[in-house]
């Protein structure tokens, strides 16, 4: 029997309102958060901060039309060679990934009418990736 190792994970989900409708295909964009919160989870494995990794997923109306959705972790955040083409196809430092989740979600995401990007978490810990969708009335 090979041990597990377990690490302390924090998630947390804010939503401000309780129903956000959008119009879309549900398995790829489950995709996309898949892949949002599985890198999430990658880059905060490394965190020796006491309360371990923490990671904040938000949801909110952004005006009459928009949908953000927010993932947010402390993490090592995003590597500076990396950020300028952190959607293109094999955009990786790592020797066991591919580079193309990021890719395929951000063709998942503008196939559906919405825009994603990522940044630096202001106090460099970490990342925050974002995506926007229609709102479906």
């Amino acid at each position: 029997i090979k041990e597990i190792e377990t690490e302390k994970v924090n998630m947390l989900y804010i939503t401000e309102e309780k129903k956000l409708n959008i119009e879309g295909d549900k398995g790829l964009l489950y995709q996309v958060l898949d892949n949002l919160i599985s890198n999430a989870i990658k880059f905060t494995k490394k965190i020796a901060d006491k309360d371990g990794a923490k990671i904040t997923i938000t949801t909110k109306r952004e005006n009459d039309d928009t949908i953000l959705v927010s993932v947010k972790d402390n993490g090592t955040g995003i590597d500076k060679e990396i950020l300028p083409r952190l959607f293109t196809k094999f955009a990786t430092k790592s020797e066991a990934r591919t580079g193309l989740g990021l890719f395929i979600s951000k063709h998942i995401i503008q196939a559906h009418n919405g825009k994603i990007w990522a940044e630096t978490n202001s106090n460099d810990k970490g990342a925050t990736f974002r995506f926007t969708l229609p709102f479906a009335n």
